[in-house]
């Protein structure tokens, strides 16, 4: 038999050297590289995060004393992100620090290093449960203005106190583990280096080595294996491209003579197929192919294509005017659909536009207002068309009744709870000539009950309203007041005070025994500004961060603007109301009044 020097044996000639030189690279280098390993190993492993956890360490105790002052001489709300971040500090970051760093500790070889940093960890749990009995005492708002409070603490965090002088004691030690951390570092890195320069010049004498014999094999492998193999792939990348090459004309004896031979084959057999389907595509179903072979999968699926799509495009065509049909057909009933959706909608606004003169129609008119109450203002700015929110203004013999009311809702169930407040309000100032607040408000809470029939707080209804019910007697310059979960807003030489409604919801059951509302009776002095309002402004979502306006910062508004004429601070009030909404939708119904004696 004839020996054929094939690729395979070439190759492997090739890498038989490669593998030769490659494995004297290997044992000249692997004694190395393990010093070099335990070294880079004993740095990354615990020299670097060591000092990456005491300086965290270091910066955590530095924070944790500006966090317990600010604690101590910033007065803010529990919820302040330093005081949570404090909390979080002793409850989470310090304990899993302190389990990192005594991992650490256990892999030291300097017990001196691992004494200190056990001393500072005593000393760093005795400031911070100094800290904690901080945290324990301010807790409030009210314990920042405690003199008892004040007389304990003051002196922990003051330059001479124990928390100041104990942890200028930890940073000053703590400084000093990390330089002697980092000096062992250095050592431990400098002797790795020294091995990898050892390295360096037997990596440099082997390479030089590889690549004299590389360059050997490569001149050999290019000739006898890479020219032709480039020309096979100058021919897929051809095919590739959608280009059918030319034929290959050199065919060796050896396996790659044999691809070059299917090659050329397979090239024939593509171009017969490429006139083949070109044909199909132009509609031409009747055109002859035949395949390479029975064996040939390409071949037969291209005559099962033709016989298919030549089926489909029968069922296709009927297919086609089928869904034509229909298309048209549904088309005309949703243009019909929406004909009558847009009927339906504006009889639907229509009917609530009506339904807003109706209400219109109940609340007072601002001459009536202005007689009354010359000196007030009533900013009203429903969320929908109709509200959930109204005002009442009414006088009787020498007292001027005024109230504010939030039903329940808004838009049109808003709207109806509404009518029923101010026809049960009419029915008992008028029929009954019922004039205290409280009395007034116990009635409106029975009257909606008995119309929505809500006897028990097991009733499945739950609707009802809030509100601030207020009686003006100018000439013992004294007013009532009684409210339902609304409350009334005095401001007096520059002092807010608040009278503070009920919690009992108007037309509720609370209990067997009917709570009744509370009367307050305040003397009035010349210049007092009283405000009663709904809840809508306090609960709209906006600002920056998209959150509540909430009930302080209202109340801080109108401080803000009661010294201001009372057409102005309705002006205020509703630029403030718009610059905080912003692009937010209206969340529910405003009511604000505001009343100067």
């Amino acid at each position: 038999m004839k020996f054929r020097f094939t690729i395979g044996r070439r190759i492997g000639t090739g890498f038989g050297a490669l593998i030769i030189l490659t494995l004297g690279a290997f044992l000249a280098t692997n004694l190395t590289l393990k010093i070099g390993r335990e070294k880079t190993n004993q740095v990354t492993a615990v020299y670097t995060p060591s000092v990456a956890s005491l300086s965290e360490l270091h910066l955590m105790v530095i924070d944790a004393k500006m966090l317990i002052t600010n604690w101590v001489y910033i007065q803010s709300p529990g919820d302040d992100p330093d005081k949570v971040e404090m909390r979080h500090l002793l409850k989470t970051d310090y304990p899993a620090l302190k389990s990192k760093i005594k991992q650490y500790e256990t892999k030291w070889t300097n017990d001196g290093t691992k004494k200190t940093v056990d001393s500072l960890f005593v000393q760093i749990d005795s400031i911070f449960y100094i800290d904690n009995m901080i945290m324990q005492q301010i807790n409030s708002f009210a314990s920042y203005d405690d003199a008892s409070v004040k007389f304990l603490i003051t002196p922990l965090v003051d330059g001479d106190g124990p928390v100041t002088l104990k942890t200028k004691s930890i940073i000053t030690k703590l400084e000093d583990v990390i330089a002697q951390e980092k000096d062992d570092a250095s050592q431990v890195t400098s002797q790795m280096l020294d091995s990898f320069s050892r390295l360096d010049l037997i990596v440099r004498f082997l390479s030089i080595t590889l690549l004299l014999g590389g360059i050997v094999i490569a001149f050999f492998t290019v000739r006898s294996i890479v020219k032709p193999i480039t020309q096979l792939r100058d021919m897929l990348l051809s095919m590739a491209r959608g280009v059918l090459p030319t034929l290959i004309t050199n065919e060796t004896g050896d396996e790659i003579g044999e691809m070059s031979a299917a090659m050329n084959k397979m090239v024939g057999g593509l171009k017969r197929t490429t006139e083949f389907a070109n044909e199909v595509g132009k509609g031409n179903f009747t055109s002859i192919y035949e395949p390479l072979s029975d064996e040939d999968t390409l071949g037969q699926a291209l005559l099962k294509m033709r016989t298919e799509l030549y089926e489909n495009e029968q069922v296709l065509e009927q297919k086609v005017v089928e869904r034509t049909e229909e298309v048209v057909r549904q088309k005309q009933e949703i243009e019909v659909k929406s004909r009558e959706l847009e009927i339906l909608y504006k009889h639907v606004t229509d009917s609530i536009r009506y339904a807003k003169r109706i209400q219109e129609s109940i609340l007072p008119p601002e001459s009536l207002i202005h007689k009354l109450l010359p000196d007030s203002f009533v900013f009203f700015k429903p969320k929908d068309i109709v509200s959930g929110d109204f005002y009442w203004v009414s006088e009787k013999g020498d007292k001027v009744l005024f109230s504010v009311i939030d039903c329940t809702g808004h838009g049109v169930p808003g709207a109806f709870m509404s009518l029923v407040g101010y026809n049960l309000i009419k029915e008992i100032t008028d029929a009954k000539n019922e004039l205290q607040p409280a009395k007034i408000l116990d009635g409106l809470s029975e009257g909606v009950r008995n119309t929505l029939h809500q006897f028990d707080n097991k009733s499945s209804a739950k609707d009802g309203m809030d509100i601030a019910f207020c009686v003006l007697d100018r000439k013992k310059m004294e007013l009532q007041f009684s409210g339902a979960m609304n409350s009334l807003y005095l401001i007096r030489n520059k002092n807010i005070q608040e009278i503070k409604a009920d919690k009992l919801f108007i037309g509720y059951s609370y209990s067997e025994e009917q709570k009744t509302y509370t009367n307050h009776t305040v003397k009035l002095q010349k210049g007092d500004c009283i405000y009663i309002s709904s809840d809508g402004f306090a609960d709209q979502f906006g600002g920056p961060k998209g959150k509540k306006y909430m009930v302080n910062n209202f109340r801080q508004l109108l401080l803000d603007i009661h010294q201001k004429s009372l057409d102005t601070q309705k002006e205020i009030l509703e630029a403030r109301f718009d610059d905080w909404k912003g692009s937010l939708d209206q969340v529910d119904d405003i009511c604000v009044m505001g009343v100067r004696i």
